[in-house]
């Protein structure tokens, strides 16, 4: 059973289509990742699946439990990291999370609540008002209060956003710790770097429908390729190697050129022509392809 089946999922708001069709599946235990730009559908999407908004059509379920027809259900197996910070100014942190758990039903559960802090460096800050605490600190409290039900499959959208580097790094440190023991993540980034470290599978929005679903490794190696930068010392780049040039700026300006290559047997031929022409390599450079290239490439070419 999928941690989380969507099926055609449409929403409009007026003249908007926000969600034009969306359907894709994660399995338990993945790293997913769900990209695209501002717009593209993504939280309006995460809305649907957390109940707090319905689609217009079609279907979504969490361990199969349908999020409109069997909602308590779905919610109980969700935990949702919201983009807002939205924070009720009159609690401590400790008792923030202790509300949270009542809102699942459970009791006694200080024990899992001092784990989740201390793994998020938010034990000092226990008992501290939260309207005290930092954008930083309220950021870590919310992703408390995802985990604190122990929800196999976890939602953050944009959980680093306006973070600094030690909280990015304490959260995927813990997330990646709960994805090793089975837990489901569901990431919405727009660190593109971050996806490509952490998840396993991608699938990218634009327009509010799927325009890409793939592993990481299969999307990189389809969509893009490598690029090997050669500076020539003497001579020019034979006419046969032309065609490769990424950018054609390049054929005028001089002795640099930035070739595509999809594979690494590639590089061989083009060196061995280079030779035969008469060409001196000065420097050369092979950079590999990215999960950047790969968004760049397929946001431009989906019109």
């Amino acid at each position: 059973m999928a941690a989380l089946h969507i099926v055609d999922v449409k929403k409009r708001y007026k003249s908007l289509q926000a969600l034009g069709g969306v359907s894709l599946s994660v399995e338990p235990g993945e790293f997913f990742g769900l990209l695209g730009p501002n717009g593209a559908g993504k939280t309006t999407l995460i809305s649907i699946i957390a109940g707090l908004n319905r689609p217009d059509s079609g279907t979504a379920a969490v361990h199969g439990f349908d999020v409109v027809k069997d909602y308590r259900e779905a919610r109980r197996r969700l935990g949702v990291v919201p983009q807002e910070l939205v924070f009720d100014p009159f609690f401590t942190v400790r008792e923030t999370l202790r509300m949270q758990s009542g809102y699942f039903g459970l009791k006694n559960n200080d024990k899992w609540i001092d784990e989740v802090m201390e793994n998020l460096d938010l034990t000092d800050k226990a008992d501290t008002n939260m309207r005290a605490l930092s954008g930083g600190m309220k950021r870590r409290v919310l992703v408390a209060q995802a985990l604190v039900h122990k929800p196999p499959v976890i939602v953050l959208d944009e959980p680093t956003a306006g973070v600094d580097v030690e909280l990015r790094q304490t959260l995927w440190k813990f997330i990646s710790r709960l994805n090793r023991e089975g837990h489901t993540i569901i990431l919405t980034t727009h660190y593109l770097e971050e996806a490509q470290a952490l998840c396993n599978r991608v699938a990218m929005l634009k327009g509010g429908k799927v325009v890409a679903l793939d592993t990481m490794s299969k999307l990189i190696k389809r969509i893009s390729g490598s690029q090997l930068v050669v500076h020539l010392a003497r001579g020019t780049l034979p006419d046969g190697l032309k065609p490769l040039v990424s950018h054609p700026d390049e054929l005028v300006s001089g002795s640099r050129y930035t070739l595509r290559v999809n594979d690494y047997a590639e590089v061989e031929p083009i060196l061995a022509t280079l030779r035969q022409s008469g060409a001196v390599i000065d420097d050369m450079q092979l950079h590999q392809a990215d999960l950047e290239d790969v968004f760049i490439q397929i946001m431009e070419g989906e019109k």
